[in-house]
């Protein structure tokens, strides 16, 4: 159980995918509206894998069952409920507009779904939501434009950036270089999925697509560089424990280069990426970052820190929630 400190510590979650937030029991009431029968033992096997690869194909077939509008509000809406219960004050969320494209899905029907529940959470819960669309890197840089120019469009309405996620081993980032400059220049903020499958050069090449924050990063240190690179230029590096632990992307825990980097001055911060998918939550990756790593409350506080500070969030609303962690500090 995560200590009441990390419980009560205010924090943001950066790296978190939508559809990797259902539950079984969640997946079992989808199935359901569907008019299919499924018991939660059914629902559960499809959140058994043995490798990146499986894992990338289980995502896929858990999206068969997100059809409606409604099928989004509802897991935006329960997110957001998670979110609460773990005192995650901001989270920016990846939706898979990739594959919603390529279900030939209504996705304007989609987005005012995601919107209605996002609305609700806010009002509920009190937190505070942003979106970042994601493209299928293995679909190619014709579908990434597709998915990055809905990013554009609905940029006014809680649509903060762009990332490429998937099989990185198929698709480098150097394929989508006009596309994240397109997306630049409308005023869209840039992530990249990088160094989770592939090797630092990976990552080195989000870097050249101009990626402001980097999701994974686990291999960045077989290139003493790139290490230099990332401390010097304070780059947030996503660090996600459990999914690196059940993708095989990680061996065991102890293999993690999570301390090594924050030893090394890199900006960090901690995320559940497929909370429901990985049987995780924030409160949870915090304390294997104490009680594996040997993180100090005062360690596992910058983290929080950098949470907000990393995320895409206008300068006025990232010191109204560093003023309450700080507050927070005070009273603990």
């Amino acid at each position: 159980m995560p200590s009441g400190f990390i419980h009560s510590l205010p924090k943001a979650e950066l790296h978190l995918h939508l559809e990797g937030s259902v539950t079984p029991q969640t997946l079992v009431e989808l199935r359901r509206h569907h008019g299919k029968q499924s018991t939660l033992a059914e629902a559960e096997t499809l959140y058994q894998y043995k490798d990146f690869a499986g894992f990338l194909t289980a995502f896929k077939t858990l999206t068969e069952d997100l059809q409606t509008p409604e099928d989004y509000e509802l897991i935006t809406y329960r997110l957001m409920q998670q979110l609460m219960a773990e005192n995650a004050l901001h989270a920016e969320v990846y939706v898979s507009v990739g594959v919603c494209l390529w279900r030939k899905q209504d996705f304007e029907a989609i987005f005012e779904g995601l919107e209605r529940g996002r609305e609700r959470g806010e009002r509920d819960f009190g937190i505070s939501l942003l979106w970042i669309f994601d493209a299928v890197r293995q679909f190619g840089p014709g579908a990434a434009q597709d998915v990055f120019e809905l990013a554009a469009k609905y940029r006014e309405r809680n649509v903060v950036g762009i990332g490429i996620g998937g099989d990185e081993q198929k698709a480098p980032p150097e394929l989508f270089r006009e596309q994240y400059a397109n997306a630049a220049s409308q005023g869209l903020r840039l992530t990249a999925h990088a160094g989770e499958s592939a090797g630092p050069e990976s990552i080195w090449g989000a870097l050249n697509l101009g990626a402001e924050r980097i999701g994974h990063g686990l291999t960045a240190g077989r290139d003493p560089e790139l290490i230099e690179e990332l401390s010097q230029r304070q780059v947030p590096v996503e660090i996600c424990l459990t999914s690196n632990l059940r993708t095989g992307c990680c061996a065991r825990i102890s293999d993690h280069p999570v301390r090594s980097y924050f030893d090394q001055g890199l900006m960090l911060t901690l995320n559940t990426d497929d909370p429901a998918m990985f049987s995780t939550s924030l409160s949870h990756e915090y304390e294997l970052a104490k009680t594996e790593f040997g993180f100090s409350d005062e360690h596992l506080r910058e983290l929080a820190r950098n949470s907000f500070e990393a995320s895409f969030l206008p300068a006025e609303k990232k010191l109204n929630f560093l003023n309450l962690l700080d507050s927070a500090a005070l009273r603990a």
